[in-house]
């Protein structure tokens, strides 16, 4: 494999591919329709925990050497990540502790032994886990790719992967929900996500339930995220209705009164039915293409791992 690199999107998977190659000695450049903060994931609560991607066998292993990894980062001052409580709940019975989690430390919490609040909820789990503030942590990211030679072009958009240059020896696809256009993958479902920007307000954790209405109240170090949504769309609209009911949700769980909304994101998760795509493919051109794309609600989370094994697969070994 020579040395000249593109990668197609800029989000935090495209972004952790980048600080890989470069820092490598790859002449690595991006290329995103959208980049920094107008990604799909500066609108995630990035909190680390797999969500909404398939299949565990092989999502529970990148996301255990992504955590390895965050817990690293967030050892230092100034990647914006940090270690927090997430405590899962269930409204509707007995939740299970899952596996991959008893090892890393995750025990059962009873409701009514925490917040009164949470009385709403029958039964949950409690585990300490990597926390990413995606108005710091993307920038550390571009910072360190640019640090290491890297480059970013914003305001491309591709019809195809042939569209890339071909002073390019490798194109990487990190394009998320781009990707059902860009190699016309009908196995991609946007899963639309909103959430509420609100005041910083000092919860101690991270409080998540699943169950409908899927809600999250996520501390940052200078807000805190409230979620959220998970339906099948492409509506990229913010939904004024919809941020109410958020809002509405979130403080009666947590017990609080009202909080004035400082703004409100919606993102696109970019789930495949069939599973993660991470492979290693020949364009109709001839070009070799590694595919990473369709991590759903993990994109934070499946990160580093993903990122891992696409350097492994650009590798005459791999």
């Amino acid at each position: 494999m020579k040395n000249r690199v593109a990668i197609v999107g800029a989000g935090v998977s495209g972004l952790t591919c980048g600080v890989l190659f470069a820092e490598r000695g790859y002449r690595t450049e991006i290329f995103a329709a959208e980049t920094g903060q107008l990604t799909t994931s500066a609108a995630a609560a990035a909190l680390w925990f797999p969500y909404d991607a398939e299949p565990p066998d092989k999502v529970i292993p990148w996301a255990l050497r992504t955590y390895d990894v965050l817990v690293g980062l967030s050892r230092c001052s100034h990647p914006g990540v940090s270690m927090v409580e997430l405590r899962q709940f269930s409204r509707t019975g007995k939740i299970e502790i899952p596996d991959w989690a008893v090892p890393l430390g995750a025990q059962a919490v009873i409701p009514s032994e925490v917040e009164g609040s949470l009385k709403l909820f029958k039964s949950g789990f409690s585990l300490r886990v990597p926390l990413m503030d995606t108005t710091i942590y993307l920038d550390y990211l571009a910072g360190r790719f640019f640090a290491a030679g890297g480059a970013i072009t914003a305001n491309v958009f591709f019809e195809k992967l042939e569209d890339v240059s071909r002073e390019f020896d490798l194109v990487i696809n990190c394009a998320g929900i781009g990707a059902r256009e860009l190699v016309h993958d009908d196995d991609l479902e946007p899963h639309r996500g909103q959430v509420a920007i609100v005041p910083k307000i000092d919860l101690g954790c991270a409080i998540v339930c699943d169950d409908p209405p899927l809600i999250y109240a996520i501390p940052r170090a200078n807000d805190c995220v409230f979620g959220g949504t998970n339906e099948l769309s492409d509506d990229r609209d913010i939904d004024p209705a919809v941020t109410s009911r958020i809002v509405v949700e979130c403080t009666r769980v947590l017990n609080i009164g009202n909080l004035p909304v400082l703004s409100a994101r919606v993102g696109l998760r970019p789930f495949r039915k069939s599973g993660v795509r991470l492979e290693r493919d020949r364009l109709p051109d001839g070009c070799t293409a590694i595919h990473n794309y369709g991590h759903g609600g993990s994109g934070f989370t499946l990160s580093w791992g993903c990122a891992e094994k696409v350097l492994r697969l650009a590798r005459p070994s791999g």
